[in-house]
């Protein structure tokens, strides 16, 4: 399973349409494009994973820096997402 990020989508493109765009170099599990938490709206990036390692490396070679939507894209493996620390802020923080 390869797990991959799509950077630089326009805010318009579809998870139909990027799935199109991958499904023409080996087979696509599942497409997610990140939207805003409070507004809904797309964030520019997504991820997409192929079941086959071999396709989703060929996927990152033919399709990073190639324009769709009229954006060159930015396409690599995923990073494992890290944890964050949960400071920060001060918002519910007692204050003595």
């Amino acid at each position: 399973m390869k797990n991959i990020y799509v950077g630089n989508l326009n805010f318009g493109t579809t998870e139909d349409s990027v799935r199109s765009l991958f499904e023409t170099h080996g087979t696509v599990g599942r497409v997610n494009i990140a939207t805003d938490r409070d507004t809904g709206q797309p964030r520019g990036f997504g991820f997409v994973e192929m079941s086959n390692d071999g396709e989703g490396d060929k996927a990152i070679a033919a399709l990073n820096g190639t324009d769709f939507d009229g954006r060159a894209l930015n396409v690599n493996e995923a990073r494992p997402k890290t944890e964050r620390s949960g400071g920060g802020g001060g918002f519910g923080r007692k204050r003595y």
